[in-house]
């Protein structure tokens, strides 16, 4: 057998109900000092709602840009959203805040490094989201719009991207649940969110209850966000089929 096996040891003694209860389940641990769990949190919420608005805005901006006729505009957009949809948001982060100022970029606040780093990322999912929105408006919209005398730039601002921004607020909001729980990400950096405050207080406190607190704090955040999603895309698809 080789030196790693077996890859988990188990010792039957530390298994005890009470052991569990004591170690996981133990709220007064978080009760006794909720302090810097309520901070993290409110970093947490904060980069996330500043990303989204970031990333909605870039995102919308390179999803004009993907479906554009021009190759040379079209291409840089593809690439972009290539390159950060397929890598993961971790690496991004890392290379982000601790190789940029090796080019003269250098972060002197965690918010921000993993703000950017969020943003850009997000980004790229939304780009698509707006994509999709925008390529399923009927082209018949377009037609009548540039038949009533709109350039196309026009009758994108008025007519195509309002009625898609209405059919991507579902898939967006999902995208916001996906938002927040990246932001645990952002701890490998130092920055103390809700995930790295909870490694904090368990550390200190030598019990797994924070962590525990903390996801279930995700959880109640991310949750009636989800079933939001499922009742915006229940009433999209019955006006769509009206």
């Amino acid at each position: 057998m080789p030196d790693w096996w077996p890859p988990v040891e188990i010792n039957p003694r530390d298994l005890s109900l009470e052991r569990l209860v004591g170690y996981y389940l133990d709220f007064g641990v978080v009760f006794e000092n909720p302090g810097p769990l309520l901070k993290g949190l409110a970093v947490t919420l904060s980069l996330a709602a500043l990303a989204e608005v970031v990333g909605i805005v870039l995102g919308l901006f390179l999803a004009l840009l993907k479906i554009a006729r021009s190759r040379l505009l079209s291409l840089p957009a593809q690439i972009y959203i290539d390159v950060f949809r397929g890598t993961p948001l971790l690496v991004q982060i890392t290379i982000i805040y601790f190789t940029t100022a090796a080019v003269g970029v250098r972060f002197t606040s965690l918010f921000f490094a993993g703000l950017t780093a969020l943003s850009l990322n997000s980004a790229a999912y939304v780009a698509e989201i707006f994509r999709a929105g925008i390529q399923s408006i009927d082209k018949g919209q377009m037609e009548a719009g540039r038949a009533s005398g709109l350039t196309y730039a026009q009758t994108m601002r008025y007519i195509i991207v309002p009625q898609a921004f209405r059919r991507v607020i579902p898939p967006l909001t999902n995208e916001f649940v996906t938002l927040i729980k990246d932001t645990s990400l952002v701890s490998v950096i130092g920055l103390a969110e809700l995930l790295r405050a909870a490694r904090v207080l368990q550390s200190a406190t030598f019990n797994g209850t924070p962590l525990i607190a903390a996801a279930l704090i995700y959880l109640a955040i991310c949750l009636p966000l989800i079933y939001l999603t499922n009742v915006l895309e229940r009433r999209l698809n019955r006006r769509t089929a009206a």
